[in-house]
């Protein structure tokens, strides 16, 4: 069986899907206040997972909650962790690349609102100069991926992942 930490700053109601997937895996979780993110492994906090709803939410963090956000991408710098923001987007979002195509629900009644290109440069600075990891997935993968993420062995090979 795998444990599995999540932050307690986590709202335990809206992530109902992940936790079915973890229990349906044997993956089981337990909540205490992490360094950084919202997930991560009890043995290895080297590797640390933060979930965002969509593209909306992660525009907002590193927009409107810019400093707060990159205070905790210097914050696993420092300390030595690889953060991973996994944004659960889905759709044709899979990758950096996608968010520069990204059309920005609100800019249609808000033409101030970020556009894709700009949030693509964004994050792709964030990328190179604190070194998190931007990934992307459903909403019905995000348990799995989480899994897949922090499921590597010492060698850095993943652990198999039993697939639905």
């Amino acid at each position: 069986m795998m444990l599995i930490l999540e932050d307690t700053r986590q709202q335990a109601k809206k992530h109902e899907s992940k936790h079915k997937w973890f229990a349906e895996h044997g993956v089981r979780v337990e909540r205490c206040r992490l360094y950084v993110g919202d997930y991560t492994l009890p043995t290895d906090q080297s590797i640390c997972i933060d979930t965002k709803a969509d593209l909306q939410e992660l525009a907002g963090n590193v927009c409107q909650q810019h400093e707060r956000f990159r205070a905790e991408l210097i914050r696993a710098q420092e300390a030595g962790i690889q953060l991973v923001i996994l944004c659960e987007h889905g759709g044709d979002i899979k990758s950096l690349e996608d968010v520069y195509f990204w059309q920005n629900p609100r800019r249609r009644t808000s033409p101030g609102a970020i556009s894709g290109q700009r949030l693509f440069k964004i994050m792709n600075t964030m990328q190179e100069k604190y070194g998190v990891r931007f990934e992307f997935c459903d909403k019905r993968q995000t348990g799995r991926r989480i899994v897949e993420i922090l499921a590597h062995d010492e060698g850095g090979n993943q652990t198999a992942i039993q697939h639905d």
